[in-house]
This record gives structure tokens, sequence and C-alpha cells, in this order.
């Protein structure tokens, strides 16, 4: 078991009416679609909130890209978003280096990970989810890594093309690795329970694993509500989002 984190408050202002979560949706030059997909519903939602839970890109390897070609779309994306509605982001496994320029710019507010969210009367547990994932000892211990503030100094200080260069090594690697075991690891129940408890709430809302469910946890009344992963480019497009309202969760199908 590990360390339990802090687990800071974000209370939702009386006058939303609903909240939308997203997350994985691994944007990239080549995810035209999804990308279109995305644009879509920050236009037409009727969600005062929208927080964003880690993955949202393919890749980040610092905010002085952010103006450039791909990236640049996305700000913009988020800039007009953000002048109708509340965009809150959370750091996942592919993102964890945009920080506060890329924030500021976007209209976003950052949130840690693990965040616990006051809405509608009740306390629900947000999180990005691979720091649960404790059975992979291995993406443990090089999570650990990337995210020490001297390593990410040290990152940061190089060239942007070498940074880019070194993010598609990691990334041809890491989907060499996912081909041969089929799935991300999934999160460590006791642990999910331990946070829950720590943290005063009864549901988890993460994505990270791609396995969009209600995840029963062994302990009454404590679960699991997992995202999915975004994909619009595929042969059979995926996207979901969970809307949380006054009468609770609702998942909701885009695709």
């Amino acid at each position: 078991m590990t360390e339990l984190p802090q687990f800071p408050e974000l209370l939702a202002p009386a006058a939303w009416r609903r909240i939308d979560f997203l997350s994985d949706l691994h944007l990239s030059p080549e995810t035209p679609a999804t990308l279109a997909a995305l644009e879509s519903h920050l236009q037409e939602t009727a969600a005062d909130a929208v927080i964003l839970l880690g993955d949202i890109f393919e890749v980040w390897v610092g905010d002085d890209g952010r103006f450039d070609g791909f990236e640049a779309q996305v700000l913009r994306l988020l800039q007009t978003a953000s002048q109708r509605l509340q965009l809150f982001f959370m750091a996942g496994n592919r993102d964890f280096l945009l920080g506060a320029e890329m924030l500021a710019d976007a209209g976003m507010q950052g949130l840690a990970d693990p965040t616990v969210l006051i809405a509608f009367g009740e306390r629900w547990l947000l999180s990005h989810g691979d720091a649960l994932c404790l059975s992979d000892q291995a993406y443990q211990a090089f999570r650990k890594q990337v995210r020490n503030p001297a390593w990410q100094a040290q990152f940061l200080a190089q060239p942007l093309d070498a940074r880019r260069s070194i993010a598609r090594q990691m990334r041809d690697g890491s989907k060499a690795q996912q081909a041969e075991v089929s799935a991300y690891a999934d999160l460590d129940a006791a642990a999910c329970v331990a946070w829950l408890r720590a943290s005063g709430c009864k549901t988890l809302i993460h994505g990270h694993t791609h396995r969009p469910a209600v995840h029963e946890l062994g302990v009454p009344g404590l679960r699991r509500q997992v995202l999915s992963d975004w994909d619009l480019e595929a042969a059979r497009p995926r996207a979901d989002l969970l809307r949380l309202r006054q009468a609770g969760l609702r998942r909701i199908q885009l695709a």
C-alpha cells in the first residue's frame, strides 16, 4: 500500500447544475476527428463546468510548444470554450508536463491528483487513475522518476525539437509494450478503498485504464466510475463522458 496523498477540495458553486468529466482523448495531429468531437462538445454542452481528467494530449513536452501548429489549434479551442464555461485540467501520464503558462492561456484551472469535488451535497474523488495501478511496478518507478521536479527541469531545459524526438521514442516504446500486454494495468482495489475512506468519498471518478464501466470495490457503497478513452478515428468510434447533476452521475455516449 502506498502512502496516502493529500486530498485538496474543489467546491462547486451553488449555481452549477451540470458538470462534465472527460479523459483520455489522446489528442494529436493524427486525431482530427477526435479533436472535432471535443470542439463540438465544448461548443454545445449545457454543462457549467468541464473537468478534463488527464491524457487530453497524446504527448505534451512543455508549454513553450503551445503556439506551434497543432498545439496552437487546441489552445485556441480551449480559449474559446473558457469564455462560456469553467474548464479544469488534471494531468495524466501523457500530459503531466502541461504547466501554469498553458493553463493560464487556455483559461483552465489546474487540479491536483487526486482532488475531492464537493457538489450537489456529495463528495466525489477525482483522479487520472495511473497512480493507483500498483501492480505495474515498472510503470510506478517510471512515474516517480518523471514526476520529480529535478527530472522535469532537466528535460524542459532541452531544445523543443529534442524533447519532441524523445517523446516520440517514449511513445513508440509505450505502444509496443501495450501491444504485448494488450491492456493497461487496472487500479488496485484496496488502494482505491483507502483513498475513498481517507477522503470521505463514496465514488472515485477516473480514466487511464480505458475500461469504461462502474467497478465495485468489494466494500458496500464504494465504487469506481471509469471514463472511456476517445477515438473517433477508429473503425468503431468511441467516446463517452460522465455528467454529474443533482440527480446523480450519468454516462453519456457521444459515439
